[in-house]
């Protein structure tokens, strides 16, 4: 039954795109400025439900969601025009006469499955994407941020038709139903695990995919590294969400020499920013039970420097901070994914670099430096899909940089010109003139012929 009700909305979705309406870019950039009105008439009821979801206060959620889809509108609104007129290309000597340009197709209908942990952005900034390139979607909102795939229900439908874009909520049953339906294309955030079934799953259909994916993000901090500023922007970075973010730094790698201040920086400045964590108003919660057990298993017979403190009716755990961290400690065998940090000291730049190497190629990559030689060295030699040197996090709140992973971190990116790359296709298109045409392409292939043409091409 469920099964059918998805192909009866793909049907639907495949009979609106054939209209060819959403070819025309006015009609991208009307559709486009509708969503973004309906956001901003809905803004109450998206930051409620995000603090119904995840306990996110309504700054946190502007400043880390709402802010980035409609920066993601803004940029296509100003920039579609020039980025959809196709583009006028040379021409071979084998072409002759001819004028050739590529042409970016929409896919057609596409399929963007979305996450929990930031519900808003990373259903609508996919979206918005699909849009410019033009097509039409259907969004898989999480089964566990319900509040908010409600709103985002409300939202969508108040821009939209539902024959052109539509919300889908469920669980694993809704989604199994639409990964058997025929999509021309598959955009998928969430985690390594999933992403390997939606792969398997669209394969079977030779559905292109994109994978926003997660992994164990380092933090490396040397010697040099101003350790106040350092504090201060691994704790943004690592506590947003309460650790609940694909890019949040995972784990540090410290100089030794420096280890015992960092990680004391560090305390301080959680204690400055959450000076009483478990009952604060702007410190999210665990998303679930499920979550928080598994988050609470990770901390089992490890050594805490600092915090280690939980609530079990809020599902809130204290900002922690671990040491004498092992490399076959649980926790640093699987991406961890909330307030969870644990600090592992190194002697020479080359061991840190090294035991990164061992693992999955990262999401991201943060780097702690004020030496230049340092810098280019880490970032030449460690392959990871983007990150900050001196901060962490923000380098994906951009529409000028693609944001992406590598390997197990996921592939393909988004993000401003890169999305509208991302959902369509440059299709080639050689309009050929008609008062010349060369005999050396034709038979007979003469001697002659075959000496011409390696005079032409050599």
């Amino acid at each position: 039954m469920i099964l059918q009700q998805m192909k009866e909305i793909t049907d639907a979705q495949k009979k609106f795109f054939y209209s060819s309406q959403t070819l025309d870019v006015a009609f991208r950039k009307k559709q486009l400025a509708a969503l973004k009105q309906a956001v901003k008439n809905n803004l109450t009821l998206l930051t409620d439900a995000l603090h119904a979801d995840l306990g996110k206060s309504a700054y946190e959620s502007y400043m880390c969601e709402i802010s980035l889809v409609l920066e993601e509108i803004n940029y296509f609104l100003k920039h579609l025009s020039k980025l959809a007129r196709p583009k006028k290309v040379g021409t071979s000597l084998a072409q002759f006469p001819a004028k050739c340009k590529i042409v970016h197709d929409p896919y057609g209908v596409v399929l963007i499955m979305s996450p929990w942990n930031y519900p808003v952005q990373l259903t609508l900034c996919p979206l918005v994407g699909a849009i410019a390139g033009g097509n039409c979607a259907v969004v898989k909102t999480s089964e566990y941020s319900l509040n908010v795939s409600s709103a985002l229900e409300k939202v969508i439908a108040e821009a939209f038709v539902p024959d052109y874009i539509t919300v889908v909520k469920g669980g694993r049953e809704e989604n199994t139903a639409l990964l058997e339906c025929p999509f021309d294309y598959i955009f998928f955030t969430g985690s390594v695990a999933v992403g390997k079934v939606v792969m398997k799953a669209a394969s079977q259909q030779l559905i292109p995919v994109t994978l926003e994916l997660g992994g164990k993000s380092p933090c490396i901090v040397d010697e040099t590294a101003d350790l106040k500023v350092t504090a201060r922007r691994i704790v943004w970075g690592k506590l947003i969400n309460s650790g609940q973010t694909c890019v949040a730094p995972d784990y540090i790698l410290v100089h030794k020499s420096v280890a015992s201040q960092l990680k004391q920086s560090i305390a301080e400045r959680i204690k400055e920013t959450y000076p009483d964590a478990l009952h604060c108003e702007y410190y999210p919660h665990i998303i679930t039970q499920r979550h928080f057990d598994r988050l609470l298993s990770l901390l089992d017979g490890m050594s805490v420097y600092s915090g280690g403190g939980y609530d079990a009716e809020t599902l809130t755990i204290e900002p922690t901070i671990l040491e004498n961290v092992s490399e076959e400690s649980k926790v640093m065998q699987e991406e961890i994914f909330g307030p969870i940090l644990p600090v592992i000291e190194y002697e020479n730049l080359s061991e840190a670099v090294e035991f990164i190497r061992k693992r999955s190629k990262p999401l991201a990559l943060y780097l702690f430096s004020r030496d230049k030689g340092v810098i280019e060295y880490i970032t030449k030699n460690i392959q990871f899909g983007g990150g900050c040197v001196n901060d962490t996090v923000i380098h994906l709140a951009t529409t000028h940089m693609p944001f992406g992973g590598v390997g197990d971190s996921g592939m393909g990116g988004y993000h401003g010109k890169e999305s509208f790359n991302t959902f369509t296709r440059a299709k080639s298109v050689l309009n050929k003139g008609r008062m010349f045409d060369n005999s050396l392409r034709y038979p007979p292939f003469t001697q002659s012929k075959y000496n011409t043409l390696k005079k032409f091409f050599k």
